[in-house]
């Protein structure tokens, strides 16, 4: 693929009118997924044509240049990222960069349907970890949440990962009255098998035919639940994500918070987002958007390009807008997190 960068390319960091380095990118590789989370979408989507998104090549090419501005780590994220066709030609050809040093970190979000097909593959390709969505161990509530998914298919892929030496995180959204009171068996589940774990408040984000606030459940509550009985001690420690992680002494293992509601974690904010049309999103809580497609397809130098991330990360909010209460039951962004990217 093309886009590779030559030794002598000067890095310049992307830094944001807070002063904040941007070296973290998230890209959405397809808005298609094989499960249709009720939080996340509406059973009957629609989905972008397939004319409308960027080539493999292309992505791979705009994932060069945000590394050649700095950015060291890239997550691959979807809608599903495993669904899209011969997405593992993609992920071979940006592992170039981890074996030059121009990038420390390449890896991926998935829902763990796919990944007893790829786990092999993917840590053949430099991934060494995966983050793996699943809100639940019971297999009716699975399928109430994901609408038609087997949990069997994503427990088997998670462990297929981890037999091929993929570390695994697992991610788990928060929901009132459907997983709150399971999130200690989740916990201890996950820590038996060497597993962190990590809790993710529900974000206003896209039209799903309910209300946000009833699926609403904040972390600072949960966290005072297990409080009562397990010892949680703060952790001094960045992945470079939005996770706060704590250790629990019990189980021995970490559990994070994602608390875009409750604790905002914008003022550190290091992460721009790219969907699969090429559009480059500086913050998941707002409704910015910058075309990158245009000068992507414009010339086959980067400079209009490299010209048009500068100019969208200086216009970088320092910080989101969401919102869920009953006066502010919708939306608080009118696209779906499929779209945007995880």
């Amino acid at each position: 693929m093309n886009g590779s960068l030559s030794p002598d390319q000067l890095i310049r960091p992307m830094v944001d009118p807070f002063g904040r380095t941007i070296r973290y990118l998230r890209v959405s590789v397809t808005d298609r997924c094989d499960l249709r989370c009720f939080y996340c979408m509406s059973e009957d989507m629609t989905f972008l044509p397939k004319k409308d998104l960027l080539t493999l090549e292309e992505l791979d090419r705009l994932c060069s240049a945000f590394i050649a501005k700095g950015v060291r780590k890239i997550r691959l994220t979807g809608g599903e990222p495993l669904v899209r066709r011969n997405v593992m030609t993609l992920v071979r050809s940006l592992s170039r960069h981890l074996g030059s040093g121009a990038l420390d970190e390449l890896t991926l979000t998935t829902n763990g349907s796919q990944l007893a097909r790829f786990a092999s593959e993917l840590r053949d390709c430099g991934i060494r970890r995966v983050n793996v969505s699943l809100d639940t161990l019971d297999a009716q509530k699975f399928r109430a949440i994901t609408r038609w998914g087997d949990l069997d298919k994503v427990l088997a892929g998670i462990e297929a990962a981890r037999n091929a030496g993929l570390a695994v995180k697992i991610n788990a959204v928060a929901l009132k009255n459907m997983n709150e009171e399971e999130i200690p068996s989740l916990m201890e589940w996950a820590h038996g098998k060497g597993m962190a774990l990590t809790l993710i408040e529900v974000m206003p984000m896209g039209e799903i035919g309910e209300g946000r606030i009833d699926q609403y459940v904040p972390l600072s509550l949960l966290r005072a639940r297990l409080a009562q009985h397990y010892t949680l001690t703060d952790l001094d420690e960045n992945t470079g994500g939005p996770a706060r992680y704590v250790r629990v002494t019990e189980t021995g293992g970490k559990l994070g918070f994602i608390t875009p509601m409750t604790h905002n974690f914008c003022e550190s904010c290091n992460r721009v987002r790219i969907t699969c049309t090429g559009t480059l999103h500086t913050c998941l809580g707002h409704e910015d958007a910058s075309d990158l497609r245009k000068p992507l397809r414009a010339s086959a130098e980067d400079a209009l390009l490299s010209a048009a991330i500068d100019r969208a990360i200086g216009l970088k909010p320092k910080g989101h807008d969401f919102i869920i209460d009953r006066r502010h039951n919708r939306p608080s962004v009118s696209r779906h997190m499929s779209v945007t990217g995880g």
